[in-house]
């Protein structure tokens, strides 16, 4: 156990609650006058996590508050507090912990330029954005998913394909194979890394999954930057993938992802290891 004083942990709370508030402030403001935006409120609306769960802090399992007060997370202990580790484990905790290490085994691949979201829109009129159109006409779009390999390991991207996408993508991706598929390269694995981080809280410090969201956020910007929508009047000029130089500003950024994730990954699997045995 590692002991934190009331002015320690009180001042890493805070800390975490202002550094998260900067994110949920736009979104609740926009949630309240029934605005969407495609990038800014992807993480609020696609993932499970509430603001109000993003917001609160946990300091991870092994640690004991003094001057904490018990509640439903926390247990009183000698000298303070400290997270009900029992409670809070989760039975999808081992599945976490082997699905971030055999990721973390794997060379990144950068060879997909983001063709999963333009296979979402494949032959089809009806688009997940439709607030936000397309760059190029329907049969441009298609003749780029058509000319480009689609090799999308990534399952919660790939049940997005439409039905005509599927069978052109190099992999079939299901949930049963997502362990033996993933890789650190993929823009997907690497934002789900907040998902994990989250599932895997209170156990994991909250500043870690702040960081993990943070990644995310900055990786939905070039998802949608190299996607087949024009949000350039939002302020996120195209990454054109459809075009050489397209493609390897994508496979730059997708690199320097890769190695911003790589740590986070890390310190998710170190959180956790000596906790997944037990689930």
């Amino acid at each position: 156990m590692r002991f934190l004083d009331a002015n320690q942990w009180r001042a890493r709370q805070a800390a975490h609650e202002r550094r998260v508030d900067a994110w949920l402030a736009p979104h609740l403001a926009r949630r309240q006058a029934g605005e969407k935006h495609p990038v800014e409120d992807f993480l609020f609306t696609y993932y499970s996590f509430r603001p109000a769960q993003l917001r609160r802090w946990h300091p991870g399992a092994g640690v004991v508050l003094r001057d904490g007060a018990p509640d439903r997370d926390y247990i009183a202990v000698d000298g303070g507090v400290t997270l009900d580790t029992a409670a809070a484990a989760k039975r999808s905790l081992s599945w976490i912990h082997t699905l971030l290490s055999r990721t973390a085994e794997r060379p990144p691949q950068f060879g997909c330029f983001g063709m999963h979201e333009w296979a979402m829109v494949y032959r089809t009129d009806s688009v997940r954005h439709g607030q936000v159109s397309l760059r190029l006409s329907p049969a441009e779009t298609d003749r780029v998913v058509e000319e480009n390999r689609v090799r999308c390991s990534h399952f919660d991207a790939f049940r997005f394909f439409t039905p005509e996408a599927r069978p052109i993508n190099r992999l079939q991706p299901t949930r049963e194979t997502q362990h033996d598929n993933e890789q650190p390269g993929c823009l997907h694995a690497n934002m789900d890394l907040y998902k994990w981080a989250y599932k895997l809280s209170p156990l994991v410090p909250s500043e870690l999954v702040a960081d993990a969201f943070a990644l995310a956020r900055d990786i939905r910007a070039l998802d949608m930057r190299a996607s087949p929508y024009d949000l350039a009047d939002l302020g996120y000029p195209p990454v054109r993938v459809e075009t050489p130089e397209g493609r390897s500003e994508y496979a730059a950024a997708q690199r320097a992802f890769s190695v911003r994730a790589a740590p986070i990954r890390e310190r998710l699997i170190e959180a956790v290891s000596p906790l997944a045995g037990s689930v």
